[in-house]
């Protein structure tokens, strides 16, 4: 049982830098696999990012990789993505996820749990 709330999108310039954050309920985050995803206009939702449930294991879509740094912190029910030398194309609506486990590999994790999303535009 937990619920997420995301919150750090707005606007912001390509090449600059913005956190995003994930703020959880309950007792039970840290049994959680933690993910990021988006959905940009007329696309698909996709993967981002995932992190395991100590923190030891990330994952991270290849669009992102180098660009993007996603963490938790355990003890604030939090988990974060960093994303740097951002692009027009990171444009997009990104929802934070609480996952059960990894299906193949990250990108198919299975996420019971889905933030209700944050904005994030990044302007020319």
């Amino acid at each position: 049982q937990v619920q997420l709330v995301e919150s750090g999108g707005r606007l912001v310039q390509a090449g600059g830098s913005l956190r995003l954050s994930c703020a959880a309920s309950g007792r039970t985050f840290s049994s959680y696999i933690m993910g990021w995803y988006r959905q940009a206009p007329g696309k698909e939702r996709e993967f981002v990012a995932t992190i395991s449930w100590a923190g030891g294991r990330t994952d991270y879509a290849d669009s992102v990789k180098g660009r993007f740094t996603i963490s938790r912190d355990n003890a604030k029910n939090t988990v974060y993505l960093q994303m740097n030398s951002l692009k027009v194309e990171d444009t997009s609506v990104y929802y934070c996820a609480a996952c059960q486990s990894y299906g193949m590999n990250a990108i198919t994790s299975r996420c019971g749990y889905w933030g209700q999303g944050t904005q994030v535009t990044v302007s020319s």
